[in-house]
């Protein structure tokens, strides 16, 4: 029978509080934020999938990375933090192409002109 290894860090109280689920105070203003943010992964997703795009690149200030969301994991993120108060634990993408992500000033963009092509029906 297999059983799992025991945490070695399972007695450390620091180690216990940074696994803790995190509990942001969101309020209403957050809320519709966060909702507003949910909005638009939808529509980038629907605009920009067809044209070969995964997701969101994002310029990291802490560690001067460029970190690489798929639409998919982006809005699970938002809505744990709307359902939970709690963001999925991912892994980051494994050896992504930058190719296939855009900013999101880039999808906003975008999405914005076609919709003004489309027509906001076709959304």
């Amino acid at each position: 029978m297999y059983e799992e290894p025991r945490d070695p860090f399972a007695d450390d109280p620091d180690h216990a509080e940074a696994i803790a689920p995190f509990e942001p105070d969101l309020d209403d203003d957050d809320r519709a934020d966060l909702l507003e943010d949910l909005h638009e992964l939808e529509l980038f997703e629907k605009v920009l999938q067809p044209q070969g795009y995964r997701g969101v690149v994002v310029d990291c200030a802490d560690c001067d990375e460029a970190h690489y969301f798929t639409w998919g994991l982006l809005m699970a993120n938002l809505r744990g933090l709307l359902e939970a108060n709690c963001a999925q634990v991912h892994e980051p993408a494994y050896d992504p192409d930058p190719a296939h992500y855009v900013t999101w000033d880039y999808a906003r963009g975008f999405s914005d002109c076609w919709i003004m092509t489309h027509g906001e029906d076709a959304v």
